[in-house]
């Protein structure tokens, strides 16, 4: 069953990625996308814990790091989606999470997520967009973030669940 969980969480954030790197970039808002990757690695969060969720989070940025049209240094997303699968783990509860939980942590996650990503680009001399633009792509990708979550994660954490054995929590 182990086996099974990761290729099923490795299969959502190909899918995850596909998304956001080919099909939304046609719809971008202000030229951001919303990043599906990260939600995938929140609901694993959600439903798997910390661990888990930090080491899909550094596949998945990696992978996002290294997905064309990628104009940045390596592993700025890799850092960023550690930390957000880390601390999204930790909302973790041993009962149902209710849907304003779920919201709530997808919006710190993304606040997060996007944050670490923009001021590493900043401190590594990489950002395309100066200071004054982080604010407005930070809302941007928290706003795109939370309007696709009750689309994307309860379906994500609906098949992760059913993967975890009974007793695993």
């Amino acid at each position: 069953m182990k086996a099974l969980r990761v290729v099923t969480a490795a299969a959502l954030v190909v899918v995850a990625l596909v998304l956001q790197v080919a099909v939304f970039p046609h719809v971008a808002w202000e030229g951001i996308v919303p990043n599906f990757c990260l939600l995938v690695v929140v609901a694993a969060a959600l439903v798997r814990g910390p661990a888990f969720a930090a080491t899909l989070g550094f596949f998945a940025g990696l992978m996002l790091d290294l997905a064309p049209p990628a104009d940045h240094v390596a592993g700025r997303w890799a850092l960023a989606l550690v930390l957000v699968g880390y601390v999204a783990g930790l909302m973790r509860q041993e009962t149902r999470t209710p849907a304003t939980t779920v919201v709530a942590t997808v919006a710190a996650a993304s606040f997060v997520g996007t944050s670490v990503y923009a001021l590493s680009g900043l401190a590594l001399g990489d950002g395309v967009a100066g200071a004054g633009d982080l604010a407005r792509v930070i809302l941007v990708a928290l706003l795109w973030d939370v309007l696709l979550t009750p689309l994307v994660l309860p379906a994500v954490m609906r098949l992760l669940t059913r993967l975890e054995p009974a007793g695993a929590r």
